[in-house]
């Protein structure tokens, strides 16, 4: 049986508090593990949240500020510590090449699993595969940023009352899926388009292109939410974005479920984030993140 959820390693913002361990997340996507953002005590938060080593297929940087990829030295000497059987690929922002180098090796250890660099220079494509394919835009941010986005191909819905109409029934369902035609009977003609599954991962960032691209349509969006609104000057300054301007963009995209994350230590009340976002118009399910959460991929229409 497919999964599809995210798994919140920590929720924190440039410091870790008592309850918010530094950045991480993992999104499960049927028999693939993709890490996002490992900060400092990733490799913890994963024993704790049920995570090994072996779930990890890809890990995907934002951006090299320390709460973004600290907990990187650790996770790549634990996937080899472990013996991953399978490769790894990590995404990262290829500015900052000398960055995940020191990372890497940041210590000695014995390399026992193939770990694929796979930099990111521009927007576009980085990798398809039958479940998914995985792109990066750019952000704005005072160092080079990029988000990801997971989009699922599309598929076809068979509709029983046209089957029906048509006698087609049993083993023949199957045959018709398979090769696209059963005699004069087209899948098309008993069928509709069944949209993919979209998943957005938006983090330190300005508004920009790049934000609502990244956006637009996702059943779940995991953002950034640094701010309160009123210190969105603060924001701009320093390249985040607040939890009214989240959501906004989360209400422009479609979005179906948006889950706010990456807070500043200096708001003591998470349900504030809750009432910004709702203030500013999104109406859909809405998740104020902690450690540890696990939040489900909605499921398809």
């Amino acid at each position: 049986m497919s999964v599809r959820e995210l798994v919140v390693l920590g929720t924190a913002s440039q410091v870790p508090t008592r309850h918010r361990n530094h950045n991480g997340y993992l999104l499960r996507w049927d028999g693939e593990g993709i890490l996002f953002d490992p900060g400092e005590g990733t490799q913890r938060q994963m024993l704790r949240a049920g995570v090994a080593a072996h779930d990890l297929n890809r890990l995907c940087v934002t951006h090299f500020h320390g709460d973004h990829c600290l907990g990187l030295a650790g996770v790549i000497q634990r996937i080899n510590l472990d013996q991953v059987p399978h490769p790894v690929t990590a995404h990262y922002p290829g500015s900052g090449q000398h960055f995940f180098d020191r990372l890497r090796y940041a210590t000695a250890y014995r390399e026992t699993v193939r770990l694929t660099e796979a930099p990111v220079t521009a927007d576009g494509t980085l990798a398809v595969t039958p479940s998914y394919t995985l792109e990066a835009r750019r952000l704005s941010h005072p160092v080079e940023s990029y988000g990801y986005r997971l989009t699922e191909p599309d598929g076809r819905r068979m509709l029983s009352e046209r089957l029906a109409a048509h006698g087609i029934k049993g083993p023949d369902v199957g045959r018709l899926q398979r090769e696209g035609r059963l005699g004069d009977v087209t899948l098309e003609d008993v069928s509709e388009v069944r949209r993919g599954q979209r998943f957005a991962f938006v983090m330190d960032t300005r508004l920009c292109a790049g934000v609502h691209a990244l956006a637009e349509g996702c059943d779940l969006l995991v953002i950034e939410s640094t701010f309160l609104d009123e210190d969105a000057g603060l924001a701009a300054d320093h390249g985040h974005l607040t939890a009214g301007q989240a959501a906004a963009v989360a209400r422009d995209a479609g979005v179906r479920h948006l889950v706010l994350t990456h807070f500043s230590q200096r708001y003591p009340d998470p349900a504030e984030f809750e009432r910004q976002a709702r203030a500013a118009g999104f109406g859909g399910e809405l998740t104020v993140a902690h450690d540890l959460q696990r939040v489900p991929v909605p499921k398809r229409r």
